[in-house]
């Protein structure tokens, strides 16, 4: 079977039609013609996107490549609107639009009461069709483009509260961090424009190799290699938009946006298009070790410090976004020690329990009429026993407990960076090994501490009625560090408090999708590692057994040039890979196993067995608390350093331009010249004498300075 045009262009179409039926139309079509329209078109993206990776696994279809549309031509350069198609965009389609299609149902039920419904499933869904525009690409000026669509579209559902300041501060925000990252991922295709010539992947990759050994001097004195240059500012666009420190400052902010849009940009879309964007430029990558020590620094940093963060937060959804943040810090250690494969299986698994936990956190507002603060809810499973469970899958999943899919992506990264820091005995290796097996004692402590706080021990909502405190909306802001509760934010119409009646189960539009994320976060890991990842069926059989036509490699002429004396992932293969029953028995008697029990033991102790403690914990380490609440002060890097630093330089820059150069330089030679007119012009007063004296006196000024050289 051959992948067409058609199908591809049907793909990346259908969802763009029904965001143009939902935002220009909403008025005629109304709610109902909103969400079916953008839906209908979701879906059927979402079953193209699907067939299309059957095909390319099993049916024996070759990899897609080719130009749609000639976008223009300029001398000897032209710009094209195309498409690359191999098994990694392939599974990107299929994840990006199955978790959006259940993003759509599931707005069905959350913005139900919301004045703005037809406007945000126009956003979603161009939000998609951005999204699959950047993944499909084939040139790196379309990615560029799908690139800058997705933050657009990110900005627009960040503040799609607009009037709530909070939530216009977060999207700002959003939007000028995103800008500093950008502009390091501009200079970098310049560099491959300048290299090469040309922004075609395929041409790009081919010529890789005249890279090796490049060299450039950027400062006199100073060589750089092309590649590093070139790699690091590719890869300073997916800080910003995977949100690696220091540039993950926004994505906790977005949290002003309603929950489906969490889930969104935060499970399988927009903060994954960096691992996805350094994945692809893998060819790239490989060139500069580096470049790669580069990536695996800011992927460990960000892995365990950005983790600890969330152990201090009491919203339900930053709980769940710092943990987003951490998770992207695992993907980009894979990405750093050239576990390509292992980096998009993870994003892969992560996006499928990700969207399940945010979506459940949603769930739990609505149950709870729009209260997010944890201190206020718990014993909840009584009463939300679907959201419940399908949590606890979630979370089991999050953590790497054996036999769920986070585990089968998440221990194999661990093992690829013990492998790496064992090989390469540099101490960037090392510092990544120890910082991603630290983050699973982290992520195993704040993920059961979100799931006690909410569903277990004693019910606070009832105090937390009875003490007085107003409901909250959709996206209300964090708790403030001090404990105290967060301000009332943003509510719709209908809108009351949460102890005005019990919590609840929400409806079926929004449990189904919950249900059916809960499926692939128990069993994609399990049945997929195999072919993925080592070439294998899951039983640990040769993967043309198991599926006739497939080739050895998943990833053959995406991921499959690296150097086997560099391949992390191929090395754990063969040392630990006998099945997937085999690596999970196997799993369970490594460290990440143990340490995942610790943290789940720990939270257990402090906040379901021994509540008490945990305010004597946080009194005892309240400076290290205190750092965690002020984010390590990047924030006020942030605000109050670079942007506060800028517009204190524009100030001195207003005052230099107004004071020096216009009431100096110009004004003031105005005024000069105007005094010397009026000064000249009293000299001029008619009266003989006056000029006699001017005369007698000039004249004896002149004779002194004449005897004066005489001599």
């Amino acid at each position: 079977m051959i992948i067409s045009k058609t199908h591809l262009l049907l793909i990346v179409l259908a969802p763009l039609l029904g965001s143009i039926v939902a935002g220009l139309f909403g008025r005629q079509v109304g709610r109902k013609g909103a969400q079916y329209a953008t839906i209908l078109g979701v879906a059927a993206s979402c079953a193209l996107s699907c067939w299309v990776l059957y095909q390319l696994v099993a049916g024996g279809a070759s990899p897609f490549n080719q130009n749609v549309y000639t976008f223009f031509e300029v001398g000897g350069y032209s710009a094209h609107v195309g498409f690359m198609v191999d098994r990694l965009t392939a599974m990107m389609m299929v994840v990006v639009t199955f978790v959006s299609l259940l993003v759509h149902v599931y707005t069905i039920g959350y913005m139900a009461d919301d004045p703005g419904y037809q406007r945000f499933f126009s956003y979603i869904s161009l939000f998609t069709f951005s999204m699959l525009m950047l993944v499909m690409s084939n040139n790196f000026l379309q990615l560029f483009f799908g690139w800058e669509a997705v933050g657009l579209v990110s900005y627009l559902l960040i503040g799609f509260w607009f009037k709530r300041p909070s939530a216009v501060f977060a999207n700002m925000k959003a939007f000028l961090v995103n800008r500093v990252g950008d502009f390091g991922f501009v200079l970098g295709i310049a560099g491959v424009m300048l290299w090469f010539g040309t922004l075609d992947y395929a041409t790009v990759f081919a010529n890789a190799p005249m890279l090796q050994g490049a060299e450039v001097q950027i400062f006199e004195g100073h060589a750089w290699g092309v590649a590093t240059i070139i790699c690091v500012c590719l890869f300073v666009g997916a800080m910003g938009k995977s949100a690696q420190v220091p540039l993950h400052v926004w994505l906790p902010d977005s949290m002003e946006g309603p929950t489906p849009i969490s889930a969104l940009i935060h499970a399988a879309t927009m903060v994954t298009a960096g691992i996805f964007m350094v994945a692809r430029m893998s060819p790239l990558f490989e060139l500069s070790q580096a470049a790669l020590n580069f990536v695996l620094f800011i992927g460990a940093t960000t892995a365990f410090f950005t983790g600890l963060i969330g152990i201090v937060q009491n919203d339900i959804k930053r709980v769940v976004a710092y943990s987003t943040l951490s998770q992207l810090g695992y993907m980009t250690v894979a990405l750093g020690v050239s576990a390509y494969s292992a980096a998009v299986f993870h994003l892969m698994t992560h996006a499928f329990f990700k969207a399940l936990l945010f979506l459940a956190a949603g769930s739990v507002i609505i149950g709870m009429h729009h209260e997010q603060d944890m201190r206020k809810m718990g014993g909840l499973r009584r009463y939300m026993p679907v959201t419940y469970w399908t949590s606890v899958i979630g979370t089991l999943a999050l953590v790497g407990t054996p036999f769920f899919s986070g585990f089968y992506s998440k221990d194999t990264i661990i093992e690829a960076a013990a492998h790496h820091a064992h090989e390469s005995g540099h101490w960037i290796a090392t510092y990544g090994y120890w910082a991603v097996l630290g983050g699973v004692i982290v992520t195993s402590f704040y993920s059961f501490r979100l799931l006690f706080m909410t569903f277990h021990g004693q019910e606070r909502f009832r105090q937390a009625h009875a003490g007085g405190h107003g409901s909250h909306a959709h996206g209300a802001p964090a708790a403030h560090a001090d404990g105290a509760a967060p301000p009332d934010a943003h509510a719709h119409d209908g809108d009351h408090g949460h102890g005005a009646h019990e919590p609840h189960e929400s409806p079926w539009v929004v449990t189904v999708p919950l249900i059916l994320l809960a499926i692939p976060s128990i069993l994609v890991g399990f049945f997929t590692i195999g072919p993925m990842l080592f070439g294998t069926g899951w039983r640990g059989d040769h993967a043309e057994a198991l599926v006739p036509g497939q080739a050895v490699s998943f990833f053959t002429g995406a991921i499959d040039f690296l150097d086997p004396a560099r391949d992390t992932v191929a090395a754990v293969g063969r040392e630990y890979w006998h099945g997937a029953v085999g690596y999970a028995l196997h799993g369970m008697t490594m460290p990440a196993f143990w340490l995942t029990l610790a943290g789940l033991l720990l939270a257990a102790l402090l906040y379901l067995w021994r509540p008490e403690l945990a305010a004597r914990a946080r009194g005892a380490f309240a400076p290290l608390v205190r750092i965690l609440e002020e984010k390590y002060g990047f924030d006020h890097l942030w605000i109050k350093g670079l942007a506060g630093g800028s517009v204190a330089l524009g100030r001195i820059s207003r005052w230099i331009d107004s004071k020096l150069i216009d009431g100096l330089v110009v004004n003031g030679s105005a005024r000069a010249i105007g005094l010397a007119a009026l000064l000249l012009r009293r000299t001029q007063s008619g009266y003989l004498y006056h000029y006699a004296f001017a005369m007698i006196i000039g004249l004896i000024a002149l004779l002194a300075v004449l005897m004066r050289f005489w001599r």
